[in-house]
């Protein structure tokens, strides 16, 4: 039985630890439903959720990831009151804060479809459409997930990532999701290797733009282009 209806939350600015326990125990409800649904003959609908919210100030490093990628030791986040936190997600390190898009999408794929690199070419389309829409243009570089601009000759700009993703799946069930910059403070960027990667910049729409954009305006469009790709009922 699909279920392509789709619970929309807006969390607001809320604490990523706060956030991840609330991802942790949708996630969770959702895999319940679909084990129960093995052991009994009238199936139940599993859930789909996606969740809205920006984050204070925070470093989260993928299961993948090095520490080393992080530039600061313990004193100098307290310092610059920034949280630091190792996580189940595939990537690397990225940062969060005030002014960034997180979507995390946590669906049953099998309300969809069972394909997980499908999956991730999808939430990166959603951002291309997205940006496309405030005159943006963006797509993908080999070799890396999320979404990036390309070098800007007449800018002195190189490749530059605009958008973070790194998801967890398990029983076609995922959680975390993607970081889209809108109007986030690229300083600290300076602090880790993003991504773990040493040769790419970081933008946001601001920056390529020239002007602070609503952030809700832009979550109403990126949630409505992740509608259309996935086929999605949105409740």
């Amino acid at each position: 039985m699909q279920n392509k209806q789709v619970k929309i939350t807006d969390l607001g600015l809320i604490d990523y630890q706060e956030a991840w326990d609330y991802q942790e125990k949708v996630f969770a409800e959702t895999v319940a439903v679909k084990l129960s649904n093995r052991k009994n003959d009238e199936e139940k609908p599993t859930p789909n959720h996606v969740l809205i919210c920006q984050h204070p100030h925070v470093y989260t490093l993928g299961k993948s990831g090095k520490e080393e990628n992080l530039l600061l030791d313990e004193a100098a986040l307290a310092e610059k009151e920034v949280n630091f936190y190792k996580i189940n997600r595939g990537g690397d390190i990225t940062y969060h804060g005030p002014g960034q898009l997180v979507i995390y999408p946590i669906l049953d794929l099998e309300n969809f479809f069972t394909d997980i690199h499908k999956f991730l070419r999808l939430l990166e389309e959603a951002v291309i459409l997205t940006l496309a829409e405030y005159g943006i243009e963006a797509g993908r570089v080999d070799g890396y997930t999320g979404v990036w601009l390309e070098a800007n000759k007449e800018r002195f700009l190189g490749e530059r990532k605009i958008c973070a993703m790194g998801v967890k799946a398990s029983r076609w069930v995922t959680m975390h999701g993607l970081a889209l910059n809108v109007n986030t403070d690229l300083a600290y960027f300076g602090n880790i290797v993003a991504c773990g990667i040493q040769d790419k910049a970081v933008t946001s729409m601001q920056m390529e733009l020239g002007k602070e954009l609503d952030l809700n305006e832009v979550a109403v469009v990126l949630v409505e282009k992740l509608s259309e790709l996935f086929e999605m009922e949105l409740v």
